[in-house]
């Protein structure tokens, strides 16, 4: 029998300070990019227009943020998750060089920890991915943690390594794409007269809108990011896993809460750090994700007036209405309908 095919790495494969080389480079077209408007209908000025662009700094649009982190996830699915029963949590991360059309991504990880749960059948691999472009500028750099079954339920478990991971990523870690200057920020183009002055810590924002998830938008999104999660994507095999039928993706549901957070948010332009976050319950096809979002800080940044950070929560239900803001009730406890918790911080530019 043939052993030249790849089943992914399990628990037991995976080593303390291992370094993961990622295939396959990717070389990013504007066939790309109208995909992703397609998918979940982005109105970001910056991101949608090379005009605006050009006006604040920037040689054209650059890609939407989450486009760049996704298409960096999905690279480290075949090494890192594809045995992962669930991606866990997100912390550390930050966004450096914007990523544009004619650029090349590549990306690598490295094992931070490892710790087997009490079951002795799974355990939960810590890593650190990095994606860079073709002159090894970094574009993206993250950790998160999933849980990973064992091939062998009687495998020796290693020696546990959780790793410290900062509550968030403080305003001088932030990066300032280069050239950036907002003198010529026009916001009735942008879509809102609100700038980072107006925002006020514990604000809270209901986009309003809501997205019906179908089957072919997330299965398109799956594909585009060349993550190959059987559960994503695999009806036949699914069908007897633990829901009857494939889950989507987390990063669509991210993707979709930040575009729908336009409304309300329209001028913060750029995703910079992702703080942490959590996939509360999946989403399937068929249901409608909505989204409201907590200002949980504002923060000058070193250096400049033009222009400050919101550090913000998106929470994303699914066929619920977010008008009351719906997340944790009194014992600590999701709503039912939260399907995401996520925090992260934004660029905007200020009245300066």
């Amino acid at each position: 029998m043939s052993t030249k095919t790849n089943p992914g790495n399990y628990f037991e494969d995976f080593r303390t300070g291992q370094r993961l080389v990622h295939p396959t480079p990717r070389t990013v077209t504007e066939g790309e990019v109208a995909l992703h408007t397609a998918l979940y209908g982005n109105r970001f000025a910056i991101n949608s227009s090379s005009a605006f662009a050009a006006a604040v700094g920037l040689r054209r649009a650059p890609l939407d943020d989450l486009l760049a982190f996704n298409l960096v996830f999905g690279k480290t699915v075949p090494d890192v998750s594809l045995n992962a029963i669930a991606n866990l949590g997100y912390a550390a991360g930050r966004f450096g060089t914007p990523l544009y059309c004619g650029d090349s991504v590549r990306a690598t990880s490295t094992v931070l920890g490892l710790k087997q749960n009490k079951d002795g059948q799974t355990g939960v691999v810590y890593v650190r991915s990095v994606g860079v472009n073709q002159r090894d500028e970094m574009v993206v750099d993250y950790c998160r943690w999933v849980m990973v079954r064992k091939r062998d339920a009687s495998a020796a478990a290693p020696e546990p390594v959780t790793p410290t991971l900062p509550q968030a990523v403080e305003a001088g870690e932030l990066t300032v794409p280069a050239g950036l200057q907002l003198g010529g920020y026009d916001t009735a183009l942008a879509g809102s007269p609100f700038l980072w002055d107006d925002y006020e810590a514990g604000e809270k924002i209901d986009h309003a809108d809501g997205m019906t998830v179908e089957e072919s938008d997330h299965m398109l999104a799956t594909r585009l990011y060349q993550n190959t999660a059987r559960v994503h994507f695999n009806q036949h095999a699914e069908k007897g896993g633990r829901f009857g039928r494939r889950i989507v993706y987390g990063g669509h549901v991210i993707s979709l809460a930040r575009a729908l957070s336009f409304n309300g948010l329209a001028n913060a332009f750029r995703v910079a750090a992702i703080n942490g976050g959590r996939h509360v319950a999946p989403v399937f096809a068929g249901d409608t994700v909505y989204a409201w979002s907590e200002v949980l800080g504002k923060m000058p940044l070193p250096g400049r007036r033009d222009l400050g950070a919101l550090r913000l929560r998106t929470v994303a239900t699914k066929d619920r209405p977010c008008a009351d803001f719906p997340g944790k009730n009194a014992d600590g406890q999701y709503d039912p309908a939260v399907v995401l918790d996520f925090d992260y911080t934004v660029l905007m530019p200020t009245r300066a």
